[in-house]
């Protein structure tokens, strides 16, 4: 009985295991479906399905630089042994080395590895951020890598115009620590700079603010959220008595990315 890709798709969705051994599955069993979902419960092959409600907290941070190029690809497991197998992070690395090939998207031309890994190490696996900057000519692409165990679980790059790669390494470092979400205070979307702005009038008129001086109380706690969540208005992780801002001197940080494991 002949098959064709819409019963590995069903086969696979159905029983949880990789697309090569769903077509195997078929070819052995001439296309019989269900004696298809028999033969990867006998082989061990189905498992995976139970998995994919397990959490993925731990995993790897595999980044790449090329030239002007950077990507960074973090690939999720449940634990920190299968984490840290040679396996596992030989994956992560082929993914990042795809994405700075091809770009972000091209992480789906792994989706039969990303399955066959599922199960051999047993567990549930996924990707989690991905992220590739292509620095323009005279730019500098600076990155940071932290590892631990063997592994890297803390990945950032850096594209600066109008400064060296050594800067743009220095700024890469502090976002890894710093973890800032947005570029600038200008790059905070309104409706969470209003959301912030509402929490903090309800803390201060709850701490027995008087009204009239609200608006100002306001505006000095918002600018302390600006320094969490906006890279520029940072203090500097060497240097807190100046801004990351003020720490670029005339350089600009054209784009960021960061992924981190946990």
């Amino acid at each position: 009985m002949a098959f064709t890709a819409k019963d590995v798709k069903a086969l696979r969705e159905s029983t949880g295991a990789g697309m090569l051994d769903c077509k195997k599955a078929l070819e052995e069993t001439d296309g019989d479906l269900e004696a298809a979902k028999q033969f990867l419960r006998e082989k061990g092959l189905a498992a995976s399905a139970k998995r994919a409600d397990r959490d993925a907290d731990q995993g790897v941070v595999s980044l790449v630089i090329d030239g002007q190029i950077g990507a960074i690809v973090e690939l999720k497991s449940e634990t920190d042994f299968v984490a840290g197998s040679d396996q596992f992070k030989a994956e992560a690395q082929a993914l990042a080395e795809l994405v700075a090939a091809k770009g972000v998207d091209a992480v789906a031309e792994r989706a039969a590895e990303l399955d066959e890994l599922k199960v051999t190490l047993k567990e549930n696996i996924s990707l989690g951020d991905v992220s590739r900057i292509e620095a323009a000519d005279g730019n500098a692409l600076g990155s940071y890598q932290h590892m631990q165990g063997g592994r890297g679980v803390n990945g950032v790059l850096v594209e600066v115009a109008g400064g060296s790669p050594e800067l743009a390494h220095d700024v890469a470092v502090h976002i890894a620590f710093a973890r800032p979400k947005y570029l600038s205070r200008d790059d905070v979307p309104a409706d969470v700079v209003d959301a912030e702005r509402a929490t903090l009038e309800t803390i201060t008129r709850n701490e027995g603010k008087p009204e009239q001086a609200l608006p100002k109380i306001v505006e000095g706690r918002l600018n302390g959220f600006y320094k969490d969540v906006a890279l520029l208005d940072q203090p500097y992780a060497k240097d807190d008595k100046q801004s990351v801002s003020q720490f670029l001197g005339g350089a600009t940080v054209v784009a960021f990315a960061q992924a981190e494991i946990g």
